[in-house]
């Protein structure tokens, strides 16, 4: 990746906000609960375009409030913003002369939040970024549907007369766009791939785009959806996650994961070299669930205190031990050690060939003891105390300043 994605390699935690004409029906249709996730309820339930379109007309979002949405980003120490512009539905949330089916020409309330988003990203200096769903578009007939060519379709008709007209005004009339975030790319050609990326880096050079472009033309990997690579990863990497188990929103789905989960996750992905996009989904009038502001604002908390360990750090090297307890992450002469067990009282650890130079609790700077020794084998092993837990305390980091720039971890001997 280029110098002009600095932001995002070391930004490490973004916002993901999946928000539609789905979300007005909450996973449930004429007393039909979807089995699916919320925002693929229209092709779940086969609903019907004209019949779905309708939902238009009830889209008033009364609660929808940009400068809120943006200041719990912040709050919760997030780095830039994802937008869902047109997700899989084909109905679009900002102003577009390429298809009037838009949150401005379709709507009672005929608002752009698009550009709301943007405008409230720019005050609040995030970086503000679009999720466009380039393939898939179940309004339109000759879009892609499912994951193979249906008889009669002419998506490369859709594909001129949609996606590429609307991705231009995304990129010509909201300003610099961080990232822009593709989705599902089907049975897209190399050759319509690497036209949508000579598109977006014509009109925006320093735009982002994710893995999902499809065949490879992505400037990073996009992982599944909740999947976390099990080791370091070589090159730039990003998780989209859920908060709860969908990402549009669900009223019956409480599955809220905790501030603990949540930055474990952070940390996990982080200290494997990648970055940890987390979706939240407002109700249809706008409204951001209760239960993601709470989980949010705890993780912010976190991050207001810890967050020299996630922003700006490498990629680790592989530690030749499994620690059920926690993670590394790293910066030139610091190793950050996260904690997750609150019972323990010592850290032991082997193999860690760096001189030590200052050890302490990164939250408050407590100086904590750090024992260095030889074990009978030979390796190398530092014993660290362990400070009492504060209250909140969901992840303990001790950070011990070494003597050179780089972290190296031994080999187990045999």
């Amino acid at each position: 990746m280029e110098g002009s994605a600095s932001w995002w390699l070391d930004g490490k935690f973004g916002m993901f906000i999946h928000w539609g004409l789905y979300s007005l029906l909450g996973g449930e249709y004429k007393g039909k609960a979807t089995d699916n996730i919320a925002e693929w309820i229209m092709h779940s339930l086969d609903i019907d375009v004209k019949e779905y379109r309708t939902l238009a007309s009830q889209f008033k979002a009364d609660d929808f409030n940009a400068d809120a949405i943006v200041a719990l980003a912040k709050k919760a120490g997030m780095k830039y913003l994802v937008f869902t512009s047109k997700h899989h539905e084909g109905f679009s949330l900002f102003d577009s002369q390429a298809s009037a089916y838009n949150s401005v020409a379709a709507t009672e309330c005929k608002r752009d939040f698009v550009k709301e988003l943007s405008d409230a990203c720019h005050r609040h200096n995030l970086v503000f970024c679009l999720y466009y769903s380039q393939a898939q578009d179940w309004d339109d007939q000759d879009a892609c549907r499912d994951g193979f060519p249906s008889d009669g379709k002419n998506f490369e008709r859709y594909f001129n007369d949609k996606c590429i007209p609307q991705i231009t005004e995304l990129l010509s009339n909201y300003g610099p766009i961080g990232l822009l975030w593709l989705d599902t790319p089907m049975y897209m050609t190399t050759a319509q791939s690497q036209r949508l990326r000579t598109l977006i880096k014509e009109l925006q050079p320093d735009c982002l785009i994710n893995g999902r472009i499809g065949n490879g033309l992505g400037d990073y990997m996009t992982t599944g959806d909740n999947f976390i690579p099990l080791l370091s990863f070589p090159s730039p990497f990003e998780v989209p996650a859920t908060i709860n188990r969908t990402w549009g929103y669900n009223k019956t789905d409480n599955a809220w994961k905790t501030p603990k989960q949540i930055v474990r996750s952070l940390v996990k992905i982080v200290s494997r070299g990648g970055n940890y996009l987390l979706n939240i989904g407002p109700t249809g009038s706008g409204m951001v669930p209760r239960p993601s502001v709470d989980v949010l604002e705890a993780v912010g908390s976190f991050m207001r205190k810890n967050g020299e360990s996630i922003y700006g750090t490498k990629r680790m090297n592989l530690y030749p031990y499994d620690i059920d307890w926690g993670y590394f992450t790293a910066k030139p002469g610091r190793l950050y050690i996260h904690i997750f067990d609150d019972e323990m009282e010592k850290a032991y650890l082997l193999n860690i060939a760096n001189k030590p130079l200052a050890c302490y609790r990164l939250s408050d700077k407590k100086p904590l003891l750090l024992k260095e020794r030889t074990t009978c084998e030979g390796d190398s092993s530092w014993l660290i105390t362990l400070p009492q837990r504060e209250p909140d305390e969901i992840d303990l980091v001790v950070c011990v300043e070494v003597a050179e720039e780089e972290i190296f971890f031994e080999p187990i001997r045999f």
